[in-house]
């Protein structure tokens, strides 16, 4: 069996963490088993879908190197839906209803005041002709339910939560088109899957319930269903749901300097019993991505830890993986220095121009002025090994001075770089070089 998973948004909005975590875990599965990875927008929704949201998924993918091997529109595909719909027609699957939306809400009222699960009575099964004629004689249009097979348990083993159970009597038969003739999610995406050739749908655990109503949809369909998947929802760091979640997507990691690879380390773990640890490929990710791993428990997700992953991944990362995207003329040795001290890609920017400039050091502390002289006469008598430069000028400093310590290397570290703190100043000085250096410690300007 070749595996094949699906990821379905809807183009109503941008993507947030949570949505790129389903992806992610749709793409790694596919991978894994050498299948295929499908786009699938739903964009049933008319009103509320949008073409610029549709470019940004396939864009927000495209960054995090999730690219789906096929592609496919819920919007192109309105007549493999009327011709399934019809077919649960002719079979009974489906009925037409004409309550109102406020008739159904005064129901549900009703029932819930006496105890009673609010789950729709059928009360359109016992219209007769003449009662279906009225209605429509008020301009009443019906919209549609799939009539739950009440004598069929659901039953299913999840990949996540395992033996599930439900009892079709206290579901609702679910409504699967409006009464204006547009779809709502439910059937499409069966049909869809069934036609597509999904194996695995891996999605929140807000959907189980869905996957309930959904199971029999497929048998009704003649259709074996394919296996789910159902993760925990993710919640902050502090614990709780947070809207901020529902908002945080590509672009706010973008713009916070999150390699894409950072985000893929942290939300392929999350959830699960393994560790989150520094990876530069997802190769280690995907081979050992096993959905037994993952708990019932919510899976949080933290900014700081974010970063803090992202900062040690930039500290494994190669020259040529970034190199298009550094400061011009930065080349691997410039890389190499700097890299331990980069959190995000864009500082590389900074410390390049500590190295090549234009750079004014700081004023030196009034006892420190006499000893920046002094460095900068040893520098002129130093020869042109690069990889001792500093170990020669501070030795000969120390001897010199007497100084060590703190009160050896920061005044030097200042007057070089314009900060207490950085790369590791045998590597960096070989690339500010010996006149640039002679320059700065004498203050003298360009």
């Amino acid at each position: 069996m070749t595996v094949v998973t699906r990821f379905a948004p809807s183009p109503t909005g941008h993507l947030h963490v949570g949505n790129i975590r389903a992806a992610l875990h749709n793409w790694m599965w596919a991978r894994k088993h050498g299948g295929q990875f499908l786009l699938r927008l739903d964009d049933t929704d008319a009103d509320r879908s949008r073409r610029e949201y549709a470019d940004a998924i396939e864009a927000d993918l495209a960054w995090l190197g999730l690219h789906p091997d096929g592609k496919v529109r819920q919007s192109d595909r309105f007549a493999l839906y009327e011709a399934q719909f019809a077919a649960l027609q002719a079979t009974g699957h489906v009925y037409p209803c004409y309550e109102t939306a406020e008739e159904l809400d005064l129901r549900r009222k009703v029932l819930l005041g006496r105890g009673l699960p609010p789950v729709y009575e059928r009360t359109a099964l016992t219209l007769t002709s003449d009662d279906i004629a009225k209605l429509e004689a008020e301009g009443r249009k019906p919209h549609w339910r799939f009539k739950l097979d009440h004598d069929a348990p659901i039953a299913w083993t999840d990949l996540i939560r395992g033996d599930q159970h439900f009892d079709p009597k206290l579901l609702s038969d679910p409504v699967v088109r409006r009464a204006d003739g547009s779809w709502l999610y439910m059937l499409p995406s069966v049909i869809d899957d069934i036609a597509m050739g999904v194996t695995h749908v891996v999605r929140g655990e807000d959907h189980v319930s869905n996957t309930a109503t959904q199971l029999q949809m497929f048998h009704a369909l003649g259709a074996t269903p394919p296996a789910f998947a159902h993760e925990a929802l993710l919640v902050g760091a502090e614990g709780k749901l947070s809207k901020r979640l529902g908002s945080l997507g590509v672009a706010a990691f973008r713009d916070a300097g999150i390699e894409p690879v950072a985000l893929i380390a942290l939300l392929a773990r999350l959830g699960t019993s393994d560790p989150v640890e520094p990876v530069t490929d997802p190769k280690v990710l995907i081979d050992t991505f096993d959905f037994g791993r993952f708990g019932r428990a919510p899976a949080r997700f933290d900014d700081a830890e974010l970063a803090m992953l992202n900062q040690k991944i930039l500290h494994l990362t190669d020259y040529g993986a970034v190199q298009d995207r550094l400061p011009s003329g930065m080349d691997e040795r410039a890389w190499a220095a700097i890299r331990p001290n980069v959190t995000r890609l864009v500082d590389a920017a900074a410390w390049w121009a500590v190295i090549h400039g234009p750079f004014t050091p700081p004023a030196p502390a009034p006892d420190d002025h006499l000893f920046l002289s002094q460095a900068a006469d040893v520098m002129e008598t130093l020869g042109d090994d690069d990889e001792s430069l500093w170990r020669a000028l501070t030795d000969a400093l120390k001897a010199a001075t007497g100084r060590k310590g703190k009160a050896l290397f920061l005044p030097l570290r200042l007057a070089l770089t314009g900060v207490d703190h950085g790369p590791d100043m045998a590597a960096l000085l070989p690339l500010i070089g010996r006149a640039e250096a002679i320059r700065r410690l004498r203050m003298q300007p360009h």
